[in-house]
């Protein structure tokens, strides 16, 4: 992605009805669908491909991915399904965010899914895979169409970006906390719902497993929430975004003191910039207060 290795995963489950998990970005869509072919799946092969939500990152290729293997059933929650049969109104969230030539370089043209290969899932769903299924955690707070899926013969869990993002040669863990819709509460719960199921292993989405289940989700539910405190505070002294984005970066800086000062952690801000989560931590503050005024301003009946 981006011109850049290590940077998103694609997960391929070799079952009786082989299953994709993330297609990642259009720009990515060529290699994905290369590693099929490595590992055998043409394309009448493939029989699903789930995308754990409808962030580019993650399911901005899904069109591209479908209509090469067009027996495939592609999976996403439900309320990101209207998204992905009509992407308009997505691509013209992201480049709000991004702005129009950085979308294109990241995450190149976002294709719709048609119509006919498209299904939606909610929690507790259960994608059959044949001779092993996915069970489908609903998992809100880095976005409201989020879910976790639970492989029923290892017991792993694809956790998306849930507990945040983790490169294994840098191996540190830093939350993702976009707008439109993070919310710290939800991800906290979220993150615990996905330690209870996890029996073997997480895969991360970006990148790759991880096995130290319990010590990952304590870390990212106590960075998710110091990331927000941070910004809490930040938000006490200024309104300008740039100088809370410069606080949390100033703030946080220490996460990276034992990794590799040769790694490109660049990668990192590629993903989930420091200014994006500072923008995604003061609306939800602003969210949350607005929320505290309403609530104190009701009337009892």
């Amino acid at each position: 992605m981006a011109g850049k290795l290590r940077v998103t995963s694609a997960y391929l489950i070799h079952a009786a009805e082989p299953a994709l998990i993330e297609t990642g970005p259009s720009t990515s869509a060529e290699a994905v669908i290369s590693g099929l072919g490595q590992l055998g799946m043409g394309p009448e092969d493939l029989a699903h491909v789930v995308v754990t939500h409808i962030h580019l990152d993650h399911a901005g290729g899904a069109g591209r991915v479908a209509a090469r293997f067009p027996k495939a059933t592609v999976w996403v929650h439900e309320r990101g399904a209207p998204h992905l049969a009509d992407p308009t109104r997505l691509v013209d969230s992201a480049a709000r965010v991004y702005g129009p030539d950085r979308l294109r370089e990241l995450f190149g043209p976002v294709d719709p899914v048609p119509a006919g290969q498209l299904r939606s899932v909610g929690e507790g769903d259960r994608i059959d895979l044949g001779d092993r299924w996915l069970d489908v955690l609903y998992t809100p707070g880095h976005a409201s169409h989020h879910v976790a899926l639970v492989e029923s013969e290892t017991g792993a869990v694809f956790a998306a970006d849930a507990l945040g993002i983790h490169l294994p040669d840098v191996r540190v863990l830093r939350p993702a906390t976009p707008p439109p819709d993070i919310d710290v509460e939800a991800a906290v719960d979220s993150i615990e719902r996905i330690r209870s199921r996890a029996r073997s292993i997480l895969m991360f989405s970006h990148f790759g497993p991880v096995e130290d289940i319990d010590e990952i989700c304590s870390l990212a539910g106590s960075r998710l929430r110091r990331w927000a405190g941070i910004v809490r505070g930040a938000m006490d002294r200024t309104d300008d975004l740039a100088a809370i984005a410069s606080v949390l970066e100033r703030e946080t800086a220490p996460e990276f003191d034992q990794a590799d000062p040769s790694v490109d952690r660049s990668r990192y801000e590629i993903l989930s910039s420091t200014e994006m989560n500072a923008a995604g931590l003061v609306r939800y503050w602003r969210k949350k207060a607005e929320a505290e005024r309403s609530a104190g301003g009701a009337q009892p009946s």
